[in-house]
């Protein structure tokens, strides 16, 4: 379908690469979560993110994961695809297989390793627009980049028409709110769009001016914040702070791994892999090497904090993790 700036609306949750016992893309467990999150009335998906192991995909999987994302979503709502990488050259590689195989816009983060300054980041999305020509979202992840997406870089990315809208999940609501101020100022219609990645702080960033979600936790829970995001965009306080409630419980699965034996990646990625097993959604809950599994004590902590929130798990706890 076509993307622009009026299609980055909503709840685009950036879905998990479920992967099979050998660490290939597995594709029918795939299938049935996007089955899922479209059911659930997502406004779009986002497949190679953070959350979507993107830093440890390699090329088949990546391409796997595009034609299995695109053939099912079938136009019903657009297709974000990772282009995430330390320089220019390999992003731009990465987003025109990407376009080739019919993502409606690549999602690409500064580039790192390199430190870049912010006219050598301007620079990079301008290379990656012309070489394209197809809508790109900016993303904005220091935490993994190493480098802001600040307000002037963004605002110029914005006056200038490199990118169509912005991923936040730099966790910092007050550059957040500078970013949605300045663009605003360039169109009082709001036309430029600035999605939240945040689980905790998704109502406060609507009511901010957020104009969609781009939360991991939506694998596991797309209807608690496909529900959030229309109570929060009709100004129904109390119902949105409530679901957001509901839904920071459901976010401590992230906290159950044991830091001393695994990374807090493996920990955090592997919850949301082992909920969405629990829930019968996927067949494994295993993660990309070289993280490692959660353990049977872990797995039985997610459990009962999907039974503590409404979302009891719906096949035995020996679910397959590795």
């Amino acid at each position: 379908m076509q993307c622009d700036s009026r299609s980055l609306r909503g709840v685009i949750p950036a879905l998990v690469t479920p992967i099979d016992g050998q660490g290939d893309v597995d594709e029918r467990s795939l299938e049935h979560l996007i089955r899922f999150q479209l059911d659930a009335g997502v406004h779009g998906i986002f497949v190679g993110g953070s959350s979507g192991e993107v830093a440890l995909l390699d090329g088949a999987q990546r391409a796997t994961l595009v034609k299995v994302a695109v053939g099912m979503v079938a136009g019903a709502v657009p297709v974000l695809v990772g282009a995430v990488d330390t320089g220019t050259r390999r992003v731009i590689e990465q987003a025109r297989k990407a376009v080739a195989l019919g993502a409606d816009a690549v999602v690409v983060t500064a580039p790192f390793y390199v430190r870049p300054n912010p006219r050598e980041i301007v620079e990079h999305f301008r290379l990656v627009q012309a070489a394209l020509g197809h809508p790109v979202v900016a993303y904005d992840i220091p935490s993994a980049v190493g480098s802001r997406l600040t307000p002037d870089i963004v605002e110029e990315l914005a006056a200038s028409k490199l990118v169509v809208g912005l991923k936040d999940s730099s966790g910092d609501l007050v550059t957040f709110r500078e970013i949605v101020r300045r663009t605003r100022r360039m169109d009082r219609q709001g036309s430029f769009p600035v999605l939240s990645g945040s689980e905790l702080l998704a109502d406060v960033a609507i009511e901010l001016g957020a104009h969609g979600l781009v939360p991991g936790l939506a694998n596991v829970d797309p209807h608690g914040y496909v529900r959030l995001f229309h109570a929060a965009s009709t100004a129904d306080r109390a119902k949105a702070r409530a679901e957001q409630d509901r839904l920071a419980k459901l976010f401590e699965i992230i906290s159950v791994a044991d830091l001393g034996r695994i990374g807090f990646t493996a920990g955090a990625l592997g919850a949301f892999k082992a909920a969405l097993a629990l829930r019968g959604i996927i067949t494994n809950g295993a993660t990309n090497v070289p993280l490692s599994a959660l353990n049977e004590r872990e797995l039985e902590a997610i459990a009962r904090i999907l039974h503590e929130t409404g979302l009891a798990p719906d096949v035995p706890l020996h679910v397959e993790v590795a």
